[in-house]
């Protein structure tokens, strides 16, 4: 099962599982978060695959998930459904209650009655919150988050290890930073700006455009979360009295960060779409924004032990694709 089938992450690790021959259960709701014509779009794509399903169905149903997870016994279920978005959450902080938590709990409850081996969940950069030591490692503590998305993402990481600890249900936090690419939300950095550069209007900058993020590009998202599929935490043997690692446990669960390890200046990534798109932006230059961090940068050491996985898209490559994709899908609607 992928829950998010028709978001932007959701979509892509579904198309890949397809291509690999696996029969997936998409599920969504289908929000208006924002414009549903683009969570169709990439619904239909996936619903040309024989080996798809959809089902919408909203996470907070209980007995919806539940009659849903009776009827396919899913032995792997990779959770991307969310609230999402730092900004949104100050507005409308019950949405990510809903959704985060109450979501999530049905879905522990769902792989807890139903033999689930493995469960693969989304968190975010964002429970590094006010971390100031780069780059942000699975092996420091993340006690201050400083948005609600922020608390929830470090809810549903807290949520998974009871049940792994209490249920042995092997699980794995995924800790998102900065994705991007073709099929991109239309409330993220780099869809904003290349929207505010062709219509003329202003890119709001904040911090005056002084911040850093690890823009990590959604195929190399796409092959990091595949490849972890298969390797299901087994919990790791510590000796008595040893203090526990935020990054581990002797339940099995497991957290990694998937990033780039290479955080790029936002003034560089509007010059290379404005490049892409051949037009110059218009700044607005603002201040720091609240619930807002001023750099990201991925520590991806774990991963790599674990699955080989080393990033292999450039920013520049990776802006190029995604204005490829934008001229077209803007182009075709």
């Amino acid at each position: 099962m992928v829950t998010g089938a028709a978001g932007f992450i959701g979509f892509h690790v579904a198309q890949k599982l397809l291509q690999l021959g696996h029969k997936v259960v998409g599920v969504d709701n289908l929000n208006t978060y924002y414009d549903p014509k683009l969570k169709h779009a990439r619904l239909d794509l996936l619903k040309n695959d024989p080996g798809f399903t959809f089902v919408k169905l909203d996470l907070v149903d209980r007995a919806g998930v539940a009659e849903l997870f009776a009827a396919h016994r899913f032995p792997v279920v990779i959770h991307l459904a969310a609230q999402a978005g730092v900004r949104y959450s100050l507005e409308n902080p019950h949405a990510y209650v809903d959704a985060n938590l109450q979501g999530f709990v049905n879905i522990l409850e769902g792989c807890r009655h139903h033999g689930c081996k493995h469960l693969l969940y989304a968190s975010s950069s964002s429970v590094y919150g006010a971390n100031t030591k780069l780059p942000f490692s699975v092996h420091d503590s993340v006690d201050h988050p400083i948005s609600l998305y922020a608390a929830s993402k470090k809810a549903n990481e807290l949520m998974a290890h009871a049940y792994s600890h209490l249920y042995r249900i092997p699980s794995t936090g995924l800790r998102f930073f900065t994705v991007y690419g073709p099929w991109n939300r239309p409330d993220m950095a780099v869809f904003l700006f290349a929207d505010a550069i062709l219509s003329g209007k202003p890119i709001k900058l904040f911090n005056h455009g002084n911040m850093r993020r690890d823009f990590t590009y959604i195929d190399d998202v796409t092959e990091a979360v595949v490849r972890l599929i298969d390797h299901a935490p087994t919990g790791v043997t510590k000796p008595e009295n040893f203090a526990p690692d935020p990054g581990t446990s002797a339940a099995p669960w497991r957290v990694f960060n998937v990033g780039n390890n290479k955080p790029e200046e936002l003034l560089n990534v509007v010059a290379l779409l404005e490049k892409e798109l051949g037009r110059t932006a218009l700044k607005d230059m603002l201040p720091m924004q609240p619930g807002d961090v001023l750099a990201t940068y991925a520590d991806i050491d774990d991963l790599t032990r674990e699955v080989g996985f080393k990033p292999s898209t450039s920013i520049e490559e990776g802006i190029a694709r995604f204005a490829a994709w934008y001229r077209d899908y803007q182009g075709a609607h």
